[in-house]
């Protein structure tokens, strides 16, 4: 394990306080093989520069929501004689902000002006779970706002009209169905990108967690720029449908591809991976789902076809 060169050794108590974690929480470490042992002299077990460095990283990585048995995987998979700078820095740029817009503050004051004046009690509190607005601590009348264009989209549907309930409930549908675009990209760029450095132990080095997350802030704006490319696309498309289908338009066109996506369970789409693998999985479901509806279109007919038969066998 590389690291810092070692200076004057510590003893546990010392280790504990400079690295403001306790003796016991120490000890559970070295249990877990979180910590590598100490080095005995005489009676005493004496610590380095190096351990004081592994618990900072540790608590690092606690912060930030890791669990220790993750964190061991971590350290197991990265701490071959190689150091972990690189792959702190490929958390760090990972979990850093994946977008340039700056968070605000708002006054419960000023937020009822953007929507209307009224004090709606019911809809902050639906901002609150959605993550839309933070409580501020200590300050039970001002609000962090994570996106201030998100509510300034909220407050512009809402002066045209649109209740404050639905708006929520179209975040939400329209949560899900982002998270679920989110997943598939991340999938995609896993499998033919990242993969090699998660996968491969000879790219377990700070150079390759440092290229990988280089390549984090390349390919970061991709999904969002594709989403933003594709939504204009389908935005047109079906704007002018509904226009077509307002005005009385005989025939509005289909819109091309049209796609939907709908919620299957884990196992179902396990086994199909397990079956044909990632990459075909959206087109084997598809073919089956076209299958059981040919297959029961066919059965119809069929069923229609006897009962026509026994009509004219009847008496």
């Amino acid at each position: 394990m590389t690291g810092p060169p070692a200076r004057l050794p510590y003893r546990i108590e010392d280790l504990a306080h400079r690295s403001r974690t306790t003796v016991r929480t120490i000890r559970a470490y070295q249990d877990k093989g979180l910590l590598p042992r100490p080095e005995r002299r005489g009676r005493a077990n004496l610590y380095s520069d190096i351990h004081l460095t592994r618990l900072h990283q540790i608590a690092h990585l606690l912060d930030r929501g890791y669990t220790l048995a993750s964190i061991k995987e971590l350290l197991d998979a990265w701490d071959t004689g190689r150091g972990l700078g690189g792959v702190l820095g490929l958390v760090t740029e990972v979990e850093g902000p994946w977008t340039d817009e700056e968070p605000a503050r708002i006054t419960r004051t000023e937020l009822e002006a953007r929507f209307g004046g009224a004090p709606d009690e019911d809809a902050v509190a639906e901002a609150v779970e959605l993550g839309v607005l933070e409580p501020v601590d200590g300050a039970p009348d001002i609000f962090l706002v994570p996106s201030p264009q998100e509510l300034s989209v909220a407050a512009e549907l809402h002066a045209a009209g649109v209740p404050l309930s639905a708006i929520s409930g179209h975040l939400r549908e329209l949560r899900g169905q982002v998270e679920h675009i989110a997943a598939r990209f991340l999938e995609f760029t896993t499998e033919y990108v990242f993969a090699r450095y998660l996968d491969d132990p000879t790219r377990r080095t700070d150079a390759h967690a440092a290229e990988a997350a280089s390549l984090v802030r390349r390919l970061r704006p991709l999904a969002q720029q594709t989403v933003d490319a594709e939504l204009a696309r389908a935005m047109r498309v079906f704007a002018i449908q509904q226009l077509r289908t307002r005005l009385g338009a005989e025939d509005p066109p289909e819109p091309p591809g049209r796609t939907g996506s709908v919620d299957l369970p884990t196992e179902t789409i396990t086994a199909v991976e397990n079956l044909v693998g990632r990459a075909h999985t959206s087109a084997f479901i598809a073919l089956a789902a076209e299958r059981e509806i040919r297959a029961r279109a066919l059965d119809e007919l069929a069923s229609s076809n006897r009962s026509r038969s026994e009509l004219d066998e009847s008496p």
